[in-house]
């Protein structure tokens, strides 16, 4: 048997029958409950309007406020990184320009995380490592990436913290490392005179 169609009148009357059930049954659990005082609807705050005076005031409170704050400290941040100036290689602010092209990167590469070219997802990894490298510099002050720049175009180098030595006593060498003896890097052409 088909309902037959209410009309537009019908329906506003049993939706208002509705509401006045439901606050009718509100206010009854509120009673029962002892808290019928408590008026839990949501009032709507009309919007503040300023006069031209009441802005500028307020915007030269903003401006004062803004003036007596003090410059971040930079708690997250390692007391080595955060002391480094704006001018060195690995200061905060290269190494937060280097992080944020490295997300946005990342983020344009996405596709490459499922990759099926085995590349594509070494790059997608290779760059998101990189990220989290940045991360663990910031918080430690260790640099633990082989690769470092805003595109990890520059390799890093070595240098030896300490000497070692041959049984004749000639110093040992490693092509790439810098030795503060020498004062400069171990090149393949050094290596090469030298073995004779």
């Amino acid at each position: 048997m088909a309902r037959k169609k209410m009309t537009a009148e019908q329906i506003a009357a049993r939706v208002a029958k509705a509401k006045a059930t439901k606050a009718a049954k509100k206010k009854a659990a509120l009673e029962a409950l002892g808290l019928e005082q408590y008026d839990r609807t949501r009032k709507i705050r009309k919007k503040r309007t300023l006069t031209d005076e009441q802005k500028a005031a307020a915007a030269e409170r903003l401006a004062k406020a803004r003036e007596a704050r003090k410059p971040s400290e930079n708690l997250m941040v390692d007391e080595f990184v955060r002391n480094l100036p704006d001018d060195d290689m690995f200061s905060y602010k290269n190494v937060r320009k280097w992080q944020t092209e490295a997300k946005q990167f990342l983020s344009s590469i996405k596709s490459f995380k499922d990759s099926k070219n085995w590349k594509e997802r070494e790059r997608y990894t290779t760059v998101e490592a990189y990220i989290t490298n940045i991360g663990t510099y910031i918080r430690t002050g260790v640099w633990v990436d082989m690769f470092y720049g805003s595109e990890q175009q520059n390799k890093i180098k070595y240098r030896a913290a300490a000497m070692a030595y041959n049984k004749d006593g000639t110093p040992k060498r490693s092509v790439g490392v810098w030795y503060p003896d020498l004062g400069t890097e171990w090149t393949q052409e050094m290596d090469r005179d030298a073995r004779g």
